[in-house]
């Protein structure tokens, strides 16, 4: 989804039981609160919101043994945490809590999504996975809580939104990410709204300092938007292994093409 630099983000509409196929809902289009750090927490606050409501059906679902009820909810829920991921990685351990993968942390201590994605898309029978989904929840609350707390300034605004970039890159781009779901390009569409976010708070003061700079910004954005666009599949997208190297490439360069510019903006 473009998002206008006219326009500020500032609530999600939640998503339903869909399939993995159906992306997580974009965020609603809603006036600017007073300052650009005000009008960032607000909607960060509505994405903590989202991923609560959201991960509580999500586990639900998990608990209630419907792995198919499960497994349509599962991208949708972890768009909202991938939108605000450098805030919550700023508040402590939620981010190996909520988001390790496989072998990012010891094994006795793997909990979040990527343990109960694992157990959805295998043949682990469901009830052993309940007490990791009801952890999982309990997280998340405690993380709106905290959401609260956070403290947020315009270069840490930017510094998020080039890490967003970064993990594209790094996580997203090489399919390690959603290794079993292969819901990758849920994630990746995430991270890049998250970034774009950003640069719409901001935009307005940084494309005086720089007009020609923020021109390119701009330009690249819309462009890794309509490499994305490509990878759509009814109202979802493609899962991961679908893509094919060139098209990979090409989703890579563009992320490197844009996380450059932004950067540089001060």
């Amino acid at each position: 989804m473009k998002i206008s630099s006219s326009l500020i983000l500032a609530g999600l509409v939640l998503a339903t039981a869909c399939t993995p196929s159906n992306p997580a809902p974009k965020a609603e289009v809603a006036p600017a609160a007073p300052g650009t750090v005000d009008t960032y927490r607000t909607w960060v606050e509505g994405q903590a919101d989202g991923l609560l409501t959201q991960t509580e059906a999500f586990v639900a679902a998990v608990v209630a043994g419907d792995r198919e009820k499960a497994k349509g909810l599962y991208a949708p829920a972890r768009m909202f945490y991938e939108r605000i991921e450098p805030i919550a990685e700023a508040l402590g351990d939620f981010d190996p809590r909520l988001d390790a993968r496989d072998g990012d942390v010891p094994a006795a201590e793997w909990k979040g999504f990527h343990k109960l994605e694992k157990a959805l898309w295998s043949t682990d029978d469901l009830k052993a996975s309940i007490p990791v989904a009801q952890t999982l929840a309990e997280d998340v609350r405690l993380l709106r809580a905290k959401i609260e707390t956070a403290e947020i300034t315009e270069a840490s605004m930017l510094t998020g939104a080039v890490e967003l970039l970064n993990e594209i890159s790094t996580s997203k781009v090489t399919g390690e990410e959603e290794r079993y779901s292969h819901t990758d390009l849920w994630d990746f569409e995430a991270n890049l709204e998250g970034a774009e976010m950003v640069w719409t708070v901001l935009s307005p003061a940084k494309r005086a300092q720089n007009v020609e700079l923020a021109k390119t910004i701009d330009a690249r954005f819309s462009s890794l938007h309509g490499l994305l666009e490509i990878h759509r599949k009814g109202d979802g997208f493609r899962t991961y292994t679908e893509l094919f190297p060139k098209e990979i490439k090409a989703l890579s360069a563009a992320v490197d093409a844009l996380a450059e510019p932004l950067s540089q903006v001060k």
